[in-house]
């Protein structure tokens, strides 16, 4: 599932990432796709693909096996049996209880992700003279400078975005499920509506959270030039002199990512799970 959402998604997540830390040197998501094009070639949508591609097998692993641990405990808080299906809501709170789990594994991906993301244009406003250009340069250099904790820059701006944003997503997409299902078992949804949903919890959480991922973005690109504030100290600092806008920066490639790569993410999960489970009855 995380690698289905990542080849979907990765080079419009470079343009949004790009966009969020240097509003200023992009028009829009085209004017950012032509210009990374012509500066560093088509391989510059992908870069940051390994780590990214750590981040979301890490996350969605963990993520969806938090989920069914999250669920029974959702059943034990509601005093209803193990078996029992939940309703679309009870199912968004498990997902929100499992996204700060996954957080613990995804951040130092991310931050590594989003610092090869933006490292040209780190570059170009001559915050740092030479950028890494490798996932080990990078890794080797926030263990210098910061040692290990430093990969965990931004980690509480990265719960604040998962917690809230998990209950959008997984609340989205039982939902859209519902609604496709009509009174059959979501389980027999065929691969269309099952892109749909996927596609609609992954907007739902964008929609929710975008702000808070703004910030995020530029704690961990802007602290490889030196000390950056945290959360509170970003936002009010970004508002003052950017304006409210400057927050939603990038929010229409994470709109368009979002779409194709979590209806990507669920349909490869929902299928892999099948599959896996008719591995299992057959032993």
């Amino acid at each position: 599932g995380g690698t289905a959402c990542v080849v979907t998604g990765q080079p419009f997540d470079t343009a949004k990432v790009k966009m969020q830390t240097f509003p200023n040197m992009y028009k829009g998501l085209v004017d950012c796709f032509v210009k990374t094009y012509k500066q560093v070639g088509f391989r510059g949508f992908y870069k940051g693909t390994t780590p990214a591609l750590l981040a979301n097998i890490a996350e969605n692993s963990v993520l969806f096996m938090c989920y069914g641990f999250c669920q029974q405990i959702v059943r034990r808080i509601v005093g209803v049996d193990r078996k029992t299906k939940l309703s679309d809501l009870q199912n968004a709170a498990a997902g929100s209880f499992a996204s700060a789990f996954a957080t613990l594994v995804l951040c130092p991906t991310e931050l590594v992700k989003c610092r090869l993301q933006a490292m040209h244009e780190m570059q170009l406003s001559g915050k740092i003279i030479q950028g890494h250009n490798t996932v080990w340069s990078v890794v080797k250099g926030v263990i210098q400078k910061d040692g290990p904790l430093g990969f965990y820059r931004g980690l509480s701006s990265t719960l604040l975005r998962e917690v809230p944003g998990y209950f959008f997503f997984f609340g989205g997409y039982e939902l859209s499920r519902t609604f496709f299902a009509s009174g059959r078992s979501k389980d027999d949804l065929g691969p269309i509506p099952l892109l749909l949903s996927g596609g609609f919890g992954g907007s739902c959480l964008w929609i929710a959270v975008y702000p808070v991922d703004c910030v995020k973005s530029r704690i961990q690109v802007l602290s490889m030039a030196g000390k950056q504030a945290g959360f509170m100290g970003t936002f009010v600092t970004v508002v003052r002199t950017e304006g409210v806008l400057a927050l939603y920066s990038g929010l229409t490639p994470t709109m368009i990512r979002a779409f194709l790569a979590n209806g990507a993410l669920f349909l490869a999960y929902e299928y892999s799970r099948k599959l896996m489970m008719k591995q299992i009855g057959s032993y």
